[in-house]
């Protein structure tokens, strides 16, 4: 009888997809990372999952046994198993669990790359023994998990939890969604870069950023740009983290977190975004919040993160059973 069980972790992104085979420990045994190749169909990219797997999966020993598969995906709806219309993915709605079982028969759970990674960070990483925390995703978007008394909040559609499209500046920026003001036009990277090019024309401060082109900018410049001192990427973090601090105050109002974990890019920048963050989020609380929430980088490897959330979904489900 096999006593080492193993699930099977897929996060499909834009560009690429990662593949993971991990165990209860977050231990991965196996990797793969292909082209999602976004134009093509989506039974195609399946397809070419399970013929990557099909050689592992068949050396497995006999002491180890695949128990279910974890499918974190732009748009991925818990409820559904499917995804619907996710941005840079030409597929449409689709049932990702169905594609999934074609290929093995066992239990497949779907949700959003944002709340696989709250999930992620539930089981192996900085949330473990929590049962109240948010996980806020800063990447090329903004994305949110947030966890009440140890279960994710998926709403009664699936689609809780989409913080980056929290109006934060009426009228303001316009957004990749078609509104304008989203937290994503100021908290992501591309929104740090927009800061930036604000900053230089209300300014005629020296910066090193100035002789950088618009879509050349990086927010990885911009955090070395303000490791020497400059001050026009310094004020940009803390424009930043002003914005990200005066969202996050509503939503401890909201949920009263334990902690608000902050994974991705922009979170890599260390106290350039933590401390004007949990200082603007500490001037908006009421009172009775004040203090009792923290503000903690995620727990999980980055090259891992996107893989061990996916297996967190599987595992997470596994346990209900």
């Amino acid at each position: 009888m096999p006593s080492r069980e193993l699930v099977i972790g897929i996060d499909i992104g834009g560009t690429n997809t990662s593949v993971g085979i991990v165990d209860r420990e977050a231990r991965i045994s196996y990797r793969i990372e292909l082209p999602t190749e976004a134009e093509k169909p989506a039974e195609m990219l399946f397809e070419r999952i399970f013929k990557k797997l099909q050689g592992r999966l068949q050396k497995l020993s006999a002491e180890s046994k695949i128990v279910g598969i974890g499918i974190g995906a732009p748009n991925g709806n818990y409820y559904t198993g499917g995804i619907e219309n996710p941005p840079n993915l030409k597929w449409g709605n689709v049932n990702l669990v169905k594609l999934a079982k074609k290929y093995i028969d066992l239990p497949v759970a779907v949700t959003n790359d944002a709340n696989a990674a709250a999930l992620g960070e539930m089981l192996f990483g900085a949330a473990r023994g929590m049962k109240d925390f948010i996980e806020v995703t800063l990447g090329t978007g903004v994305g949110s998990g947030i966890v009440v008394n140890g279960e994710l909040v998926y709403g009664h559609d699936g689609f809780a939890g989409e913080m980056g499209h929290v109006i934060v500046r009426r009228n303001g920026r316009l957004c990749g969604c078609g509104r304008r003001g989203c937290l994503e036009t100021y908290a992501s990277a591309p929104g740090l870069r927009r800061t930036v090019f604000e900053k230089l024309s209300q300014t005629n401060e020296e910066s090193v950023l100035r002789d950088i082109p618009f879509n050349d900018l990086t927010s990885k410049m911009v955090y070395d740009a303000a490791l020497e001192g400059d001050r026009v990427a310094m004020a940009s973090f803390e424009f930043t983290g002003k914005v990200l601090g005066e969202t996050l105050a509503d939503a401890v109002a909201y949920f009263s977190p334990e902690a608000i974990v902050l994974f991705g890019g922009l979170a890599a920048a260390g106290d350039f975004i933590f401390i004007p963050t949990k200082q603007h989020m500490e001037h908006n609380l009421l009172p009775i919040y004040r203090n009792k929430v923290k503000i903690i980088p995620s727990g999980l490897p980055e090259g891992d993160a996107a893989i061990l959330g996916s297996a967190a979904l599987i595992w997470n489900e596994l346990k209900k059973d």
